[in-house]
């Protein structure tokens, strides 16, 4: 899947002119989880986007390793025990935004459509996104859920209270052009 990756974002970078394309090298992807027991919050700062303005399409890469808990063994379980992210280093999205206009300044709301893969499964994902645009660059703010068992992890039954069944996905994707 690594390879897929990157194969796919080499591709995209360089299937065209790059003039029209911008990218987010350290974009946000935060989650949380509540339960009764205890919430679960993890924040990601090294997110991977790219946008080619000319057709709209999108491409996110995230190493499910950095995300970063507030207790060193929420992070150990998450990636050992849940994502298993020696075995499923990134997730990833590919989509389009619906209807975009990247010359229009100030604010956007769009649909952002894509197939969203983490753990080895691939969802179809539709997700409103806001969109602002001011002196050249674009700022893409979201949120979704992702339903635990659509991605085929398991929660051992004695922990399921422990583990929300719907996790909230937040993102922050702060765009300028793309230079080589």
């Amino acid at each position: 899947m690594i390879r897929t990756v990157f194969i796919a974002l080499f591709f995209f970078l360089n299937s065209q002119e790059n003039e029209n394309k911008i990218i987010a090298r350290q974009g946000q992807v935060s989650f949380f989880s509540y339960t009764s027991v205890e919430n679960i919050k993890a924040k990601n700062n090294q997110v991977l986007s790219i946008i080619d303005l000319d057709n709209s399409k999108i491409a996110v890469s995230m190493l499910m390793n950095a995300f970063v808990f507030e207790k060193a063994l929420m992070r150990e379980h998450f990636n050992e025990s849940y994502v298993e992210s020696d075995i499923y280093p990134k997730a990833s999205f590919e989509g389009e935004i619906i209807d975009f206009d990247p010359t229009l300044a100030g604010e956007q709301t769009k649909m952002v459509k894509g197939v969203f893969t983490m753990h080895g499964v691939s969802k179809e994902l539709e997700i409103k996104t806001k969109i602002e645009r001011t002196d050249g660059r674009y700022v893409l703010t979201g949120t979704f859920e992702a339903y635990v068992k659509d991605y085929e992890i398991k929660i051992p039954p004695l922990l399921a209270g422990n583990i929300a069944k719907m996790i909230s996905v937040d993102f922050r994707f702060e765009f300028e052009p793309y230079e080589n």
